[in-house]
């Protein structure tokens, strides 16, 4: 791992990277998380900003130019602003099916599918996971991730 790539990369990209990883750590707590509490509430509030300047950021990069500036990615940079729409008025009318599959959506398309398409190689998170540096980094991060999880579930299951 080097972050040096992203160091030298764009203020618009850095911004997007800073929103965009606490969003993908933050979202996977409130998927396997209960439902309904104040917590979840307050989690999901921050959560749906994270979203927001991440895809808003997104609109200021431009790496990819196949049609003024912006590619195909940035139409999942679209949908997770109108899932964003959706998933707060569905919350909003207490339709949780609703709320459910917008923020799903928005988790899985907008932080899983864009993130798989930024280790294409020639793209700076490419060189930033890829290239030299201490990989213990990335090591430790998805250790204490899945130990974060395994925890939580654990806590979960017990039903304080």
């Amino acid at each position: 791992m080097n972050l040096q790539p992203l160091l030298d990369a764009p203020l618009a990209v850095q911004v997007h990277v800073a929103a965009v990883l606490p969003a993908a750590l933050l979202g996977a707590y409130i998927l396997v998380n209960r439902k309904g509490t104040p917590a979840h509430r307050l989690l999901g509030k921050i959560w749906m900003v994270l979203m927001v300047v991440t895809s808003l950021s997104s609109f200021f990069i431009h790496q990819i130019n196949l049609f003024y500036g912006f590619s195909p990615i940035h139409l999942l940079s679209v949908s997770v602003l109108v899932g964003a729409w959706r998933a707060i008025t569905a919350a909003r009318a207490k339709n949780i099916r609703a709320h459910k599959a917008a923020v799903i959506g928005m988790y899985f398309g907008g932080i899983v599918i864009a993130g798989l398409f930024t280790l294409i190689p020639g793209r700076i998170m490419n060189a930033v996971v890829f290239s030299g540096g201490p990989s213990w980094i990335l090591l430790l991060t998805l250790a204490a991730l899945a130990g974060t999880l395994v925890l939580q579930q654990r806590l979960a299951s017990r039903r304080f």
